[in-house]
């Protein structure tokens, strides 16, 4: 039961605190052994080839070595069953990403309804990869939404998943996993080979919770009085408009509970991405949608955590 308490309490405490700018937060530790380790890995690694299995190695250090200091952290602190709720507790806390999320969403919603419209696009630009110098207030709201239905996946649901089945070590393990992906998962002509290996397995990973995100924003829906029954539809109909096989899930059942459409072509470092769009254009999107995003993302958590307490209740009950 220590290990329920300390989930529910990590998960207060993110909704509570988010990620206050002065926190030494572990991901910046796993970004920087990232760093570090890449250096080392492309001063022995020149081939495309070399790059490839050099990417399987930096997958492998990243991921163990984060794993191992967790455990023995865990360890350390089972001198006393105090000591071990508050750590487990904080560690499982730095793993979530809820209220950090709809923080950086509303930002971007105020400075739309207060500022310029160049000052949105910077604050865009430091949640998002494309480029945000030229794009119109719908395209900034259409991309500040599918952020927050695409990082419900990664921030909130993939580690409470794979918290409440292996604890923090198998939480960071997503972490440092999804840490990889974003730092060097991009098919672009640096990372295609060193970061093959840090995508794919970004992908296996998030492929069970980002479609059981798209089934918990439906139930979100319902308690939201959202479209429910289109969310779902949406995010089955277009799981395939998106070179990921994950984003189109969380994106689709956004797109179809808010009744807006999202995807399309972007811009990523100097680079057109065509994309198929996603969901059905019934109405123009406006910056409410922003909020409603929002709405949808915390209600979503809310019914992650009930649903992953009442699983593991029966389990260790029965």
């Amino acid at each position: 039961m220590m290990m329920l308490g300390c989930l529910i309490t990590a998960y207060v405490l993110d909704l509570i605190f988010g990620d206050p700018y002065s926190f030494p937060h572990p991901i910046r530790y796993i970004g920087r052994l990232i760093k570090w380790s890449e250096k080392q890995i492309r001063k022995i690694a020149k081939s495309p080839r070399g790059l490839k299995v050099g990417g399987f190695v930096l997958w492998g250090i990243t991921v163990g070595t984060t794993v191992t200091v967790v455990y023995l952290v865990l360890v350390l602190a089972k001198v006393h069953w105090l000591l071990y709720f508050v750590v487990n507790s904080i560690l499982l806390y730095t793993t979530l990403a809820t209220k950090c999320l709809g923080d950086e969403a509303n930002k971007i919603r105020k400075v739309l309804e207060t500022d310029t419209l160049e000052k949105a696009r910077v604050q865009l630009s430091y949640i998002v990869g494309r480029d945000t110098s030229k794009l119109s207030e719908k395209e900034i709201i259409r991309a500040t939404v599918e952020t927050v239905a695409e990082n419900t996946v990664d921030g909130i649901i993939a580690p409470l998943f794979y918290a409440f089945i292996g604890g923090a070590p198998l939480a960071f393990a997503y972490k440092a996993i999804n840490t990889l992906d974003s730092t060097v998962g991009y098919k672009n002509e640096k990372y295609k080979d060193l970061g093959f290996a840090s995508a794919k397995i970004d992908d296996i990973a998030n492929y069970v919770p980002a479609r059981l995100t798209a089934v918990l924003m439906s139930l979100a829906s319902v308690l939201l009085h959202f479209d429910a029954k289109n969310c779902l539809k949406i995010a089955i109909r277009d799981r395939k408009n998106h070179k990921s096989p994950n984003c189109a899930y969380p994106e689709g059942a956004a797109a179809g509970a808010l009744g807006v459409q999202l995807g399309g072509t972007n811009v990523y470092f100097g680079e057109v991405v065509v994309k198929p769009t996603i969901g059905d254009a019934t109405r123009e999107l406006v910056i409410a949608d922003i909020t409603r995003g929002n709405q949808l993302m915390y209600m979503t958590s809310v019914v992650g955590v009930l649903i992953f307490t009442g699983l593991w209740l029966i389990c260790f009950l029965y």
